[in-house]
């Protein structure tokens, strides 16, 4: 579009407000420019459909703009005379050509005459090679033979002697094909495997699901968010405009989501739904091991698990399936498992079919930041489009999904699987699989030996690194290269490891023995999937040893390595190693780069140069175009006050040492129960952590506090679990719409208590009278005993060598110990630049998302109560200062902090709400 054109968005379904046409503008210039934009919008302010015009208006102009240009590009062709070419026009074709009969390859499907082997003797004078050994014994696999035999190996010492080994016939599927070595082919697979050759039918050609015809690749825009209900409420908006008859949209989600096979569903956790998952479609693309060859002509079937999923079975109700949803509107995750359910077909691999025609895709931040995701996807994002809502927290969203764990229950369950594997079919592997799995024992030894011997480490220490230093880094976190060294493994390579493990299936080999031999060591048998309904699966723990072997792959400065030993704690504190990746700009280049343009949108991404130094530092200035607009509600409708004391004139300070003083938790319920007087309807109210809201909560209850605030309204406290929050938060609102209504003097609606960083803080909406006031309780930094947040803190800070050798060991558990709090405010304090910034950051995020929560449209009202005097405190007087300035403009502009004592913020608070009451009964 011309640039002196005034842009249109017809589809916007209302009258825009000014600001939503600005962001539209804004927006529709930056997609045309590409680079990177950020673009701040406060919730209610109708930022999603304000996208959603937006962007999908320029898809639709640029695409009319690319038709056109080929249409006269096709004109000019006609026009000189110059008829395409049809590669495959055969009457164009030479007679010689056309003549022409290749010669056929042999028909895979066509059965091969096996070649009977010459049956071997076992005579115990021959000592023969452990090669000769092994094809001996293969054979016998072979040819389904089932006998003792002695075979010649060398021990321990190096001699020769024999061993007796048992060729059973039913473990023959948990043998490894012979993998070649590096040094003798690169690290391959030899498939030599004497299966049987089985031709696949139509229904059966993929390996997940996947396999339809090649779509041609067009521009796309790929919108993600945090959770699956804001992408609901994104196609919920989209509906509402005419794209929705006019592009193509598929919603993308997580197995747990989509799957409707009820076998699977019942493991519970997403790992388990996925690995389960994973594992059938396994076994579906081994079509051979649906029969196996018993030798004598005989054939036996395998078990239902190796059949596959009965959901992915018919590819004719597949394409039924992707036809029905062409026909449709944009349909969110609900409605496509409910159309998955009705056919019987997955609706996980059915929305994923759809990619390749999509115009629009809408998916979990997961699926498109994270490089495995978007390979297993398929998601082209060369030239696109990519739309990141709910920005403010991208850095640490996109580094945390490169993080990596393994417990110390896990590399004890991993250990015993891999023992009892190689004792069992050591005799029967090639020299390469003994050997990567000797190597993968030998790395769970070590990782057991750091976690369990007490700080002690390896004998082998590189000079570069002082071994006491190494001892006391061991207590808390090393560098990646400082961890290998400490464990002696060093030498190993781990990307030969990793391909190997990738490309022999070991992890489902190595897990189905073990399962197998943990079932009849019970003497009973267990359905098909009940082994994988234990807490701790034999493939998740593999996956997790896995991922923790990858992330040492990663550049020596990207992250650290945490240790933390097995503790004894009320709460059994398991020992674990975690990988914690520190700085996402590599990853993040990564979208980048192919991208024709980066959207971050979001209600509060201020500041802007924390996001831009973490994720594209060398970004050049004008590649970075930044938005921001104001709220759409008269000032009016909105109050925000600093309560700096409570109505008995105790001052509020919620720091860290002081929050938890009787008198201060005392003070806070008096305040309390003034506010639940004068507020009418829904009060949220929130705590810095579960673990003070229940230090709170018990103390009013003790003292008759919470039975005067349950006088005028009714309790509801934050569960902790994330499945009990929506019905939770119906019976709230359903509470409030019941009390709000009778008499005024009597309970008259419900009070919240919720927790930052919960659940309820972000995400949910509290318009109306179900959030007419809301209530920061302090300023909710995070806490100094974390050691994840502490590396992150040195690593902006750039304190990662300064600080190693000369700040006392802090904890890796979480727990809230004040030798931890000591050391975590020890580096917070040497902190002085981009650090101590970040970590002011963090809090100030949370406040603005929680407080963000009860504005949600023009007509709403709200007040916002800051309860704690370093709210208005003078910065230079403060150890960690926040800003008032990192607020929301629509809150600062209008923030009182000039109210000396609680009866001020009571009145205004009564004028406040006596003026909308009547304002909303003259109505």
């Amino acid at each position: 579009m011309e640039e002196n054109c005034e842009i249109e968005f017809p589809a916007f379904p209302y009258k825009p407000y000014p600001i939503q046409m600005d962001f539209m503008k804004f927006l529709y210039k930056s997609l045309d420019k590409g680079g990177i934009s950020m673009l701040e919008s406060p919730t209610g302010t109708g930022k999603t459909l304000s996208i959603i015009c937006s962007a999908l208006q320029w898809l639709v102009d640029k695409k009319r703009q690319e038709s056109t240009k080929s249409a006269v590009g096709l004109n000019v062709q006609v026009n000189l005379g110059n008829e395409p070419c049809l590669d495959n026009d055969a009457e164009n074709e030479p007679d010689w050509m056309r003549n022409f009969v290749p010669n056929k390859e042999p028909d895979p499907c066509k059965k091969k005459k096996r070649n009977e082997k010459k049956k071997y003797g076992f005579q115990s004078k021959e000592i023969r090679s452990e090669k000769e050994n092994d094809e001996i014994i293969r054979d016998m696999f072979n040819r389904g033979e089932e006998e003792e035999v002695e075979v010649n190996v060398n021990n321990k010492e190096g001699k020769n002697v024999k061993v007796k080994v048992r060729v059973d016939q039913e473990d023959e599927e948990f043998l490894l094909e012979e993998y070649e070595s590096e040094e003798e082919s690169g690290g391959t697979l030899k498939r030599k495997n004497a299966g049987v050759n089985v031709c696949s039918s139509s229904d059966e050609e993929e390996e997940e699901g996947l396999g339809d015809e090649e779509e041609e690749v067009r521009l796309k825009i790929y919108f993600c968010s945090r959770t699956h209900s804001q992408l609901s409420q994104f196609i919920k908006e989209l509906r509402k405009t005419t794209f929705a008859s006019e592009l193509m949209a598929v919603c993308l989600g997580s197995r747990k989501n989509f799957c409707i096979n009820e076998e699977v569903l019942k493991l519970g956790t997403s790992t388990r739904i996925n690995e389960r998952c994973l594992e059938l479609q396994k076994s579906k693309k081994n079509e051979a091991s649906k029969t196996k060859n018993l030798g004598a002509g005989k054939r036996g079937h395998r078990t239902k698990a190796s059949s596959g999923c009965p959901m992915l079975r018919s590819h004719k109700i597949e394409k039924e399936f992707k036809n029905e949803i062409i026909q449709l509107e944009p349909l969110d995750i609900e409605d496509l498992v409910r159309i998955g359910r009705s056919l019987g077909t997955c609706p996980y691999y059915g929305s994923r079919r759809m990619v390749p025609a999509a115009d629009l895709v809408v998916l979990p931040y997961q699926s498109l930041l994270s490089k495995s995701s978007r390979e297993s996807l398929g998601l082209g994002l060369k030239n696109s489009v990519i739309i990141i809502d709910e920005a403010h927290n991208l850095a640490d969203t996109l580094i945390s999904m490169y993080d990596a764990k393994v417990t110390l229950s896990q590399l004890n369950f991993l250990q015993s699987h891999l023992e009892g594997y190689f004792q069992r079919f050591r005799n029967l592997l090639g020299p390469g699989n003994r050997r990567y799995i000797q190597t993968l024992m030998v790395l769970t030894r070590a990782f057991l030996k750091i976690l369990l011997d007490d700080g002690k480490v390896a004998s082998h220490v590189d000079p570069l690194f002082d071994s006491e230093e190494i001892e006391n880094a061991l207590g808390s976190s090393m560098a990646i290269n400082e961890f290998l060294f400490a464990l002696n493994i060093d030498n190993i390579n781990l990307v030969k490891l990793l391909q190997y493990v990738k490309e022999t299936n070991l992890i489902h080999k190595v897990s189905g023995y073990g399962d197998k031999v943990a079932v009849s060591q019970k003497g009973s048998t267990v359905e098909d999937g009940e082994a994988m309904n234990k807490e701790e699966s034999a493939v998740s723990c593999f996956r997790a040893l896995a991922d923790m072997l990858f992330s040492l792959t990663n550049n020596d400065g990207d992250g650290r390595i945490l240790i933390s030993r097995p503790r004894q704690t009320c709460h059994g504190q398991e020992g674990h190693i975690k990988y914690v990746m520190l700085t996402g700009e590599k990853i993040f280049s990564e979208v980048v780069n192919q991208a024709h343009a980066v959207i971050l949108a979001g209600g509060t991404l201020q500041p802007i140069e924390e996001t831009k130094e973490r994720l594209f530092p060398s970004l050049q200035p004008d590649r970075l175009h930044f938005f921001s607009c104001g709220h759409i509600i008269p000032p009016e409708n909105i109050l925000p006050i600093v309560v700096k004391h409570g109505p008995s004139g105790q001052s509020f300070d919620f720091s860290y040492k002081l929050r938890s003083l009787s008198n201060m938790i005392e003070e806070l319920g008096l305040l309390l129960c003034n506010l639940v007087t004068v507020v009418p309807e829904g009060v949220v109210v929130f705590f810095p952590s579960f673990d003070y809201e229940g230090k709170v909560y018990d103390a009013w209850k003790s003292s008759g506090i919470l039975t005067r605030i349950m006088k005028k309204k009714r309790v509801f406290r934050e569960p902790r679990k994330n499945t009990d929050v929506e019905a939770f938060l119906r019976e709230y609102k359903e509470t409030i719409d019941a009390l709000s209504t009778t008499n005024p003097t009597s309970c008259n609606g419900a009070i919240l208590f919720a927790v930052v960083g919960g659940k309820i803080s972000e995400g949910i909406n509290f318009s109306d009278g179900t959030g007419r006031c809301v209530v920061m309780i302090g300023l909710p930094y995070p806490s100094p005993s974390d050691i994840e947040l502490i590396e992150r803190v040195k690593h902006i800070e750039g304190l990662e060598e300064t600080t190693s050798s000369q700040t006392p060991k802090s904890s890796v558990d979480g727990e809230h110990r004040n030798g931890d709090v000591q050391t975590g405010f020890h580096i917070l304090r040497s902190c002085k630049g981009r650090g101590k910034e970040y970590y002011e950051n963090l809090c100030m995020k949370a406040v603005n998302q929680s407080i963000g929560r009860a504005i949600r449209h023009i007509n709403d009202y709200a007040a916002i109560l800051l309860v704690d005097v370093r709210y208005a405190s003078d910065p230079a007087k403060r150890s960690f200062s926040h800003s008032t300035g990192k607020l929301p403009q629509w809150i600062r502009s209008h923030l009182v902090t000039t109210a000396e004592n609680y009866g001020e913020v009571h009145r205004l608070m009564h004028q406040f709400f006596k003026f909308h009451t009547s304002k909303g009964s003259n109505q």
